[in-house]
């Protein structure tokens, strides 16, 4: 009987040596608030939750601390969802899965493909995309070809102590090389020129720089921060993210025909952008070339900074982001130079996570184009991109009202406006995915919707094109992609 009490002892014993020897606990590298004491997946997005980590913690992990214990407050009655993992290279108050081209912004929750590197408090991320490819565009004015479309960027962030930043970035392009000067056919588009004639019913290529910038961003309070961005080339305050940086149009091998609409100027060279930000929403104005590049694709033009812009952006909750913007672009046109251009969009982009490896983006644009002399014209266009594993499905509407000195019309036509309509259905099917580089083979169909005035130049009939691409990016981060040098507390 007097043996009993030695039950309790080694309970409590036992009890000592767990609490000398805690358990492991799992976390998730997108959102290190869940915590959980068993492997799984983040009930926010989905990721492999891995170890949470117990080692010494440098300067980036007591920076991660602060804003992970600032952002998961309350604010107006939601819990905000952000976390400073990984912080954007243009704002260091900013999650590096908000960021987009030039200083635009994404949903918190957008899922990025990319691969990682971190050389201690320093971090390199980069990402792209290539699209070898077969496309057939119908109609008089259409034409068939074997290109590859393509794109690939460098970010870097390096702290200054832990209110401050510097991020560089650096995107290129093959296109000059894979499109030539005409660059490739895509029905109704139009904007900039070749030997000195306007391109119309071809998407322009894109020059081999298109972007190099540098950013100096400070955090002045728990809630507020402030950047200085300055790019030759850049992109500045004006318009959406551009398309190939939107998820809604990852898959897409074709540029929107609303392109010189809505997100023309992100290759400018000669760009200076201030931006404010406080808590998820930001104040920002640019003052930019406002020329669009010459025809020579591998060269530097010359800087003007003679036009401007601003935009008011707002991530109301981590799955949306919006903005409004307007600007004035001085002479954008080589060929015209006396037509001075005012732009006005707006946007919304929507991201919502469905799990472990599904995710559904949506886009929504409006933009307006006014030039001297001209009316102003209207651009609408919605995209969506559904992923579930290895299958993808993508659509995108967008109806543009072009004129007839834009379409490259008679004289007798050049003042008349046109509106014309694109509806685009595509699907991808990943033959590799997760091992670092994804593969694809996909096809997309497209639909144009004309006025009957226009048949004599595009024929009688429904205009349409079709195509079949391999579509080659980055894995989407993961938590075993970024184990190897993610910091998390």
């Amino acid at each position: 009987m007097k043996a009993k009490p030695v039950i309790p002892l080694i309970g409590l014993f036992a009890l000592a040596i767990a609490s000398a020897s805690p358990a492991q606990r799992f976390t998730c590298l997108m959102h290190p608030e869940v915590v959980q004491d068993r492997p799984g997946h983040c009930p926010k997005c989905g990721m492999t939750l891995v170890p949470k980590r117990e080692s010494p913690k440098t300067e980036r992990d007591h920076l991660i601390d602060h804003e992970t214990h600032r952002l998961s407050a309350t604010r107006s009655g939601e819990t905000h969802e952000m976390t400073m993992a990984m912080q954007s290279t243009i704002d260091l108050a900013d999650p590096m899965s908000r960021e987009s081209s030039g200083t635009a912004w994404v949903p918190d929750s957008t899922p990025m493909y990319a691969r990682m590197i971190t050389l201690g408090d320093d971090m390199l991320m980069l990402h792209g995309v290539a699209f070898p490819r077969y496309t057939n565009a119908s109609t008089r004015r259409g034409d068939d070809r074997i290109d590859a479309p393509n794109w690939a960027m460098a970010m870097f962030s390096h702290l200054l102590g832990e209110n401050a930043q510097l991020g560089f970035r650096a995107m290129l392009s093959l296109d000059p090389l894979t499109e030539g000067g005409r660059g490739y056919p895509l029905l109704f588009q139009s904007g900039e020129s070749w030997q000195g004639e306007a391109l119309h019913d071809r998407q322009h290529p894109h020059d081999l720089f298109d972007e190099l910038s540098v950013t100096y961003s400070q955090k002045f309070q728990h809630d507020l921060s402030g950047y200085l961005y300055f790019g030759y080339p850049g992109e500045p305050a004006l318009g959406p993210p551009t398309f190939m940086h939107r998820l809604s149009a990852m898959d897409n091998p074709d540029a929107p025909i609303s392109h010189h609409w809505q997100d023309s100027t992100h290759i400018t060279f000669g760009v200076a952008t201030i931006g404010a930000v406080w808590r998820n929403v930001k104040v920002e104005g640019s003052i930019f070339t406002g020329r669009e590049p010459d025809e020579n694709r591998y060269d530097f033009d010359q800087p003007r900074f003679d036009s401007f812009s601003g935009r008011l952006s707002w991530n109301p909750t981590s799955n949306l982001a919006l903005q409004v913007s307007h600007g004035y672009l001085k002479s954008p046109e080589a060929i015209e130079p006396e037509i001075d251009q005012h732009r006005t969009s707006a946007s919304a982009i929507y991201n919502q996570p469905l799990g472990n490896d599904s995710n559904w983006a949506t886009s929504l644009v409006w933009a307006q184009d006014r030039n001297t002399g001209e009316r102003a014209t209207h651009s609408f266009l919605v995209e969506t991109n559904y992923q579930h594993g290895r299958n993808t499905l993508y659509a995108r509407w967008e109806r543009v009202e072009k004129s007839g000195h834009e379409l490259v019309l008679a004289d007798l036509d050049n003042d008349r406006i046109f509106p014309v309509s694109g509806y685009t259905i595509g699907y991808v099917r990943d033959l590799l995915r997760g091992d670092g580089i994804d593969l694809g083979l996909g096809g997309q169909f497209t639909l144009n919707d004309m006025p009957a005035s226009l048949e004599r130049y595009y024929g009688s009939g429904v205009p349409y094109s079709f195509q079949v691409f391999f579509r080659i990016h980055p894995s989407v981060l993961k938590a075993r992609a970024m184990a190897n040098g993610m910091l998390v507390n």
